[in-house]
């Protein structure tokens, strides 16, 4: 891998892992074009393309530090919103935290191949289309000018369905970014909100996925990704996702306020074409690699 090759991942996974695109999807098709499917290294690769989303937390960190430090207020006792958001945010990642390392090793082995991803992808695509036709008080923000629900103001068993609906993210292709920001329209967010709260749940998510990936790494008997990859390139991965991330969230969070969701479930068909054209006719591969 070339500091290049970490450059090209770090935009690819900071732009999509917030967009509900399927980052998986992208950073699959983005390593196989660049050649890091294949050789020895493509289990370092393949953890590599989870740790970098450590990226994409550090950009939520900064991007929205008012509602993360009221959290930690509200742990604290000072500021019951905070509080009452923080269980939110623990409901909902509760069953990622529950089921997600049982899983694990089931989903790559079984799901991680062409076809499931390629029906998670196209599934997705519909999906948001549908959604994106749906009632205007789902689909658009501020309605007659009032602001709509707020992330505190969230029910526990709204919460627990979005982190149950998350559990589906683990399938590759789906899009954990999608099936959040679905999931918390569904139960009576705006888009932009619902996007925030996916964006937050995101922090204790991904950022599970990154230790346990890490270490699971690092304490296999065979090379680890710094050794393989080397730690000036895992460092400027995670530095450009970051970067990219910021951007992407920003640019998201204005187009919800002002659009629907249709336009990623007509990109993800694409997409979705487009993946099995390369798969079909051998030019990309989809398989776990050996030790992964």
């Amino acid at each position: 891998m070339t500091i290049l090759d970490a450059i090209i991942l770090g935009i690819v996974e900071g732009i999509t892992e917030y967009l509900p695109v399927s980052s998986t999807g992208h950073l699959v098709l983005t390593s196989a074009l660049l050649g890091l499917d294949q050789g020895e290294s493509a289990r370092s690769v393949n953890a590599l393309m989870i740790i970098i989303q450590g990226g994409a937390i550090l950009a939520v960190l900064g991007l929205y530090r008012a509602r993360v430090a009221s959290m930690i207020k509200g742990a604290l006792g000072k500021d019951p919103r905070g509080l009452k958001l923080l269980i939110n945010i623990s409901i909902a990642f509760a069953p990622a935290a529950l089921l997600g390392v049982l899983l694990d090793d089931w989903i790559e082995q079984h799901l991680f191949h062409a076809l499931p991803v390629l029906i998670a992808l196209g599934a997705g695509g519909v999906l948001m289309i549908w959604i994106g036709r749906g009632p205007k008080s789902l689909t658009t923000n501020d309605v007659d000018g009032t602001p709509g629900l707020d992330l505190a103001d969230l029910a526990w068993t709204a919460a627990l369905f979005i982190g149950s609906m998350q559990l589906l993210a683990m399938w590759p292709g789906v899009s954990r970014s999608m099936i959040t920001i679905v999931a918390a329209m569904l139960v009576g967010l705006r888009p932009a909100r619902a996007a925030e709260f996916s964006f937050l749940l995101g922090l204790p998510t991904l950022g599970g996925a990154c230790v346990y990936k890490l270490l699971k790494n690092v304490t296999s008997d065979q090379p680890n990704l710094f050794v393989e990859l080397g730690w000036l390139n895992v460092v400027v991965g995670i530095l450009v996702a970051t970067i990219a991330a910021v951007i992407a969230v920003k640019w998201l969070v204005n187009y919800l306020n002002k659009h629907g969701l249709a336009v990623f479930g007509w990109y993800r068909i694409g997409l979705t074409i487009l993946l099995a054209a390369l798969l079909i006719t051998g030019v990309i591969s989809l398989e776990p690699a050996a030790g992964s």
